[in-house]
């Protein structure tokens, strides 16, 4: 288990350091410091290895944003400050960040993204739901894909009218919430 550790935290590094396109058998094996073979008789692949990598990081980080969406008190307010707290959190995790670099193997730009980012997105709607059952759910039947574009698109293109997080719970205020007729 410790040698799988120590791949996973390798991985991890890599990708922070230079993107997804760097990250091979070989480099991760000599960051970790084992040989290519103790790396092939963990993972049979390199996307597998990435893969359970990304989802250690990213359960970390969900469960990071639903702390702070959690103590929003209105279904607007839960919409904004998870958006908010998404970016915060993806331009300060190193890894994360590095799919703001990296280009034609950014996962983000995958043909099945918004297939995986639904059901995420959906997570969290069935969160605020479970937390506030007088809530009428059905105001948030379907909108998980137009919710992760969103997201997305503040989070990629950054811009001076959203580059702080008061600016972007203005813009999510003005142009997403009215869309999801919350109120």
């Amino acid at each position: 288990m410790r040698s799988k550790r120590k791949i996973l935290d390798a991985t991890l590094g890599l990708i922070a350091e230079s993107g997804f396109e760097d990250v091979t058998i070989a480099a991760v094996a000599r960051a970790a410091g084992v040989t290519r073979q103790t790396v092939y008789s963990i993972f049979t692949t390199r996307e597998d290895m990435i893969s359970e990598a990304m989802v250690g990081l990213v359960v970390d980080v969900l469960g990071a944003i639903r702390e702070k969406a959690d103590q929003a008190e209105t279904p607007t307010e839960f919409v904004v400050e998870t958006v908010v707290a998404a970016r915060d959190l993806i331009r300060r995790e190193p890894v994360l960040n590095s799919l703001l670099r990296s280009g034609n193997a950014n996962p983000l730009f995958d043909p099945d993204m918004m297939d995986r980012a639904a059901p995420v997105v959906r997570q969290f709607l069935d969160g605020y739901i479970e937390r506030n059952p007088d809530f009428d759910s059905t105001k948030f039947d379907g909108v998980e894909a137009m919710f992760a574009r969103n997201a997305l698109s503040v989070i990629l293109f950054d811009d001076p009218t959203v580059h702080d997080d008061d600016g972007l719970r203005a813009y999510l205020r003005r142009w997403l919430v009215p869309l999801l007729a919350l109120d």
